[in-house]
């Protein structure tokens, strides 16, 4: 094993047991530059920029990563609220840009756009229909920029909402449409959710996590769902993997913007500051999705299902796609992954994308 990675692995381990970064900055800083390096597009015919877009009043970072402008475009649209993909999408990212070119963005509120403005002038624009106006306009800036007809959309968790409305608006946009981590009805989600982990803690006899759930039950129940009760329900459903499968925890993913070749230490902290930011916001409107009168849908759609997903549980997706008419509909489960699908089975993500979604982009 070479010394980059070594020290990769060495920083990792240290981030693990040390809450504040600070001492070491000067080796993360090293291991940025390291994979910055690594990572650069220097193909003839790649592409490798990021630029802001000004869009709904406010200008959000865009990021495009390609090794052939030829491809078809995947337009990724992230989760959340407010947890942008851009600073960990080194950790999987670099085998779809063989067949893709790859463009994500800093939504309103998240990640680096969040540093962008003042966030008392964005403070009532926090709302579910911005997003999917967002969505819609950068698609559409986004096939100027680089010439293309249409592009894939693919949301993952939070960005699912945002997604799966945007295809429905404006269908001539996108070849087709798909959904990691799918959001078809929130509060079906939280049941499930709050289910999984109650029963498994039982059967592990964890009578610490049985005393943290019963002190929100009925979940989600008719009362108001308040960040707290959120927190308490996904932290037993994610320590039983619901998050990371087989893993009680998803360090490598919460550690990953700390050497991100995008993200300056400045960035990372915006995480945490634009989430909370957003969340407190946006909760009454995203506890409120529910998508299943969706009955049809305009282009072609798939699921790519974590099996051991308890973040946004498969159950209503699973019985959504059933009923839903669509040109073309097709689930996938990927049986060793969990919510964060892309960084588990980062292989198949890319078969999957490659048979079946690839090919319509030909049409």
């Amino acid at each position: 094993m070479n010394k980059t990675v070594w020290t990769i692995l060495l920083l990792f381990t240290q981030l693990s047991l040390f809450a504040q970064p600070d001492s070491l900055k000067p080796g993360l800083s090293r291991a940025r530059q390291y994979l910055s390096d690594l990572g650069r597009i220097v193909s003839p015919n790649g592409i490798q920029e990021n630029f802001t877009l000004p869009v709904g009043g406010v200008n959000q970072c865009v990021y495009t990563r390609g090794q052939d402008k030829d491809n078809p475009i995947i337009l990724f649209i992230h989760g959340g609220p407010a947890s942008p993909i851009s600073p960990v999408m080194w950790m999987y990212q670099r085998p779809l840009e063989e067949y893709f070119t790859m463009v994500t963005y800093d939504q309103r509120g998240a990640g680096r756009t969040f540093l962008n403005i003042d966030p008392d002038s964005i403070a009532n624009t926090i709302h579910i229909d911005n997003y999917v106006n967002d969505a819609i306009a950068i698609a559409a800036a986004v096939l100027k920029r680089y010439h293309k007809k249409k592009v894939i959309l693919m949301g993952h968790s939070w960005g699912t909402i945002i997604g799966m409305k945007a295809a429905v608006k404006r269908p001539d946009l996108f070849y087709a449409y798909i959904g990691i981590g799918q959001v078809i009805n929130t509060r079906e989600n939280e049941h499930y959710s709050y289910e999984y982990a109650a029963n498994t803690a039982r059967e592990h006899h964890n009578d610490t996590a049985l005393t943290e759930l019963k002190s929100i039950a009925p979940y989600p129940g008719d009362q108001p769902v308040t960040r707290e009760k959120i927190i308490i329900a996904r932290k037993w459903a994610q320590y039983y993997g619901g998050l990371s499968a087989y893993r009680n925890s998803s360090r490598y993913f919460f550690a990953g913007p700390f050497i991100s070749p995008e993200y300056s230490f400045e960035d990372v902290d915006a995480i945490d500051n634009g989430n909370l930011f957003t969340l407190s916001r946006i909760l009454p409107e995203f506890l409120e999705v529910d998508l299943k009168g969706i009955k049809s849908f305009p282009i072609p759609v798939f699921m790519f299902m974590g099996r051991h997903d308890y973040t946004t549980p498969n159950a209503p997706t699973e019985t959504w796609l059933k009923a839903v008419k669509a040109p073309v509909k097709k689930g996938i489960w990927f049986e060793n992954s969990s919510h964060l699908l892309m960084f588990e089975e980062p292989g198949k993500l890319l078969v999957s994308l490659v048979k079946y979604v690839r090919p319509l982009a030909a049409k």
